[in-house]
């Protein structure tokens, strides 16, 4: 088995990490509060969207865990159980992230990411390279970034390209007053 080389992944969450803190430390208030260009979500609700996206990948290394010793049937199975509740998935998704976002605001965000990743480098670290080459199937129709069988290796990339993504949505002007 071939030794995966986990620095990109380390740089990748560092990055995302240093990001959202630059996000967080120059807008101004009213652009937590101005609507995103491409969803229904302000600014702040986004951002908390980008930092749940890491959130999630915590709880999916567990579900990975599982599915990777159970028959491949039984995670293609879930994932079309899934992706067959895309519509409430997408509804909850959307409402969980308004509400979520009052609790990890633009105050709190940064830190819950803070802790988010560190645990995320940890569990990397810790991971053998025979895990790195497990996985599962996913819902493909829950998230552009999820693809039909992810390895362990795929899951610690896909909340930076989650994160790149709605990224590009943000209407942050900042301290410049300029737009991103």
């Amino acid at each position: 088995m071939a030794e995966i080389d986990r620095s990109p992944i380390h740089a990748e969450l560092e990055r995302v990490r240093a990001d959202l803190h630059r996000l967080l430390d120059s807008a101004m208030p009213a652009d937590f509060d101005r609507v995103s260009d491409g969803t229904r979500w302000t600014n702040e609700q986004l951002l908390f969207h980008m930092v749940f996206g890491y959130m999630v990948v915590q709880r999916l290394l567990i579900l990975m865990r599982l599915f990777d010793r159970l028959p491949p049937r039984i995670s293609r199975g879930y994932a079309r159980l899934l992706d067959a509740g895309t519509r409430p998935f997408h509804w909850v998704n959307y409402h969980g992230s308004c509400a979520a976002g009052r609790v990890y605001n633009r105050g709190r965000m940064g830190a819950k990411l803070d802790r988010v990743i560190a645990s995320l480098h940890r569990r990397l670290d810790s991971a053998s390279e025979r895990d790195m080459a497990r996985g599962m199937y996913f819902p493909t129709r829950w998230d552009p970034f999820f693809t039909e069988y992810m390895t362990l290796t795929d899951l610690f990339h896909y909340p930076a390209q989650h994160y790149d993504f709605h990224r590009n949505q943000l209407t942050i002007t900042g301290r410049t007053g300029r737009q991103p």
